[in-house]
């Protein structure tokens, strides 16, 4: 790349990967129904458009669905796992404490010396993984980045409670970044706001030998549902600015995939048709950081996404977090 051009990153390849156990909400209401809680593959397609998730093994890690998403973006980018410089790994699920999940699939990628580590920023994950990789790229700190989401939040999930244990499923999706002469990703943002930590989380630790205070995913929907359309609108409407694009600039916008209702309200706000919006809920269910890269790849796979084509992506969780990247293929 010419030094003297202005330095860039584009995607230059994707990749996902879901663990073979297909659950769906027929399955699921079963699983219930043993602990005398009734719910219904009607009910949870009403509410959130999800009619099924995939569940990894017990055995199975978030580095462990990282490695073929990963793989198969490299092989998309034409790339050996020698070439990356950068490895960020989104997740609220990490294999282990520490070191971190980036560090275990550099491991497994046999690879070693790079920079490798992790982002947790729950569901807003690999939009804040992404913007943190760009702006490397643009500094000269790393040319080649590899950049993936990936969860087992199948693990902190209380299937006793079935308004947040049919939301959820495991999965990782990944891009491979690299330098450019041309522009790819146009724009960013990041936010956060600590004041509605209590609407989403896991309030528990590993202290002493032993999980304190609660191990398992707690959340105010209705909470979540009123901040999340507000916040997207915004930062989308913030990266279209700060890109010098309007609304009917995005070809196709791809949020975080948590409720349909959340993705159809954005898109209605951002005065986006249906058919911009890309959308693998249904099939996926919310795998909080996975989940917009597990969609990237599959709309891009599908010949949906095009080289070319002006893609907003969009995620909101947890801390509270939010963030958008507006990008060309």
């Amino acid at each position: 790349m010419n030094s003297a051009l202005p330095r860039y990153s584009r995607v230059l390849g994707t990749g996902s990967y879901l663990p073979p156990n297909r659950v769906t909400n027929t399955d699921l209401a079963q699983r219930l129904a043993a602990d005398g809680i009734e719910t219904s593959d009607e009910w949870i397609i009403e509410r959130t458009g999800i009619r099924a998730r995939h569940f990894a093994a017990p055995e199975v890690t978030s580095s462990d669905l990282a490695l073929p998403a990963a793989k198969a973006a490299l092989e998309a980018a034409g790339l050996q796992a020698g070439e990356i410089d950068l490895i960020i790994v989104a997740t609220s699920t990490p294999d282990m404490v520490f070191p971190s999940t980036a560090c275990l699939l550099q491991q497994k990628l046999g690879i070693a010396g790079c920079a490798a580590f992790d982002v947790q920023a729950v569901c807003s994950g690999f939009v804040y993984a992404m913007t943190v990789a760009d702006s490397m790229i643009k500094s000269g700190a790393a040319s080649k980045a590899l950049v993936i989401g990936a969860e087992v939040f199948s693990r902190i999930l209380d299937f006793k409670d079935r308004t947040t244990c049919v939301l959820f499923g495991d999965g990782a999706g990944a891009v491979v970044l690299g330098a450019s002469d041309k522009p790819g990703i146009l724009a960013t943002e990041l936010h956060a706001d600590g004041r509605h930590v209590d609407i989403l989380c896991v309030p528990g630790q590993v202290a002493g030998g032993a999980v304190t205070g609660h191990p398992f995913l707690k959340m105010d929907g209705q909470g979540v549902f009123k901040l999340a359309v507000g916040v997207l609108e915004k930062v989308a409407r913030s990266v279209l600015e700060k890109a010098g694009k309007q609304d009917g600039d995005i070809d196709w916008l791809i949020p975080h995939q948590a409720n349909i209702r959340i993705m159809q309200g954005t898109a209605k706000k951002l005065k986006l048709p249906m058919d911009k919006l890309i959308v693998t809920v249904d099939e996926h269910g919310n795998t909080s950081a996975a989940s917009i890269p597990l969609a990237l790849d599959a709309a891009v796979r599908s010949g949906k996404i095009k080289a070319g084509d002006t893609v907003m992506l969009e995620g909101v969780g947890g801390g509270f977090t939010w963030g958008a990247v507006l990008l060309d293929l």
